[in-house]
């Protein structure tokens, strides 16, 4: 069965309190169909593979930065991928971090994708949109 009856939501993971209010503003001015779940730190993020072990609903995408205090996003990407359960579920790398080291960890560990974002909020938000439209509305994951 393809993952569209599964409940729809986007696990955010920022620590940024500027960049996560940017970030839910976006989401909410367009309207998102997807429910916004936050984890403000890397070792909050790691928590949700507890809680979707526990029966908790999966999402439909992990948007992760990289600089997150506690657990680096890298280090959660790669605990979440190497995860027998959970690896299939996308993860888009959201970051400030245009390092190639970075980008090339990032893809190494099984991103699905790596978007730099953007500092104008209107070229926010159009970003914001086609992640929805792709990951949470377009994209089939298996149940």
């Amino acid at each position: 069965m393809t993952g569209e009856h599964r409940p729809r939501s986007i696990l955010l993971v920022e620590d940024n309190p500027v960049d996560l209010d940017l970030a839910l503003r976006a989401f909410s001015r367009q309207g998102a169909e997807c429910r916004i779940e936050v984890a403000r730190d890397g070792e909050e993020a790691l928590a949700f593979m507890h809680r979707w072990e526990r029966g908790h609903p999966l999402p439909a995408l992990v948007l992760l930065d990289i600089k997150l205090p506690r657990v680096n996003g890298l280090e959660v990407l790669r605990q979440l991928k190497s995860h027998p359960r959970f690896g299939y579920i996308p993860v888009v790398m959201l970051t400030t971090s245009g390092e190639d080291a970075d980008l090339g960890q990032a893809y190494e560990l099984g991103a699905n994708s790596y978007i730099i974002k953007p500092v104008n909020f209107a070229r926010f938000i159009e970003v914001t949109e086609q992640i929805e439209q792709y990951w949470c509305l377009l994209n089939a994951l298996p149940n």
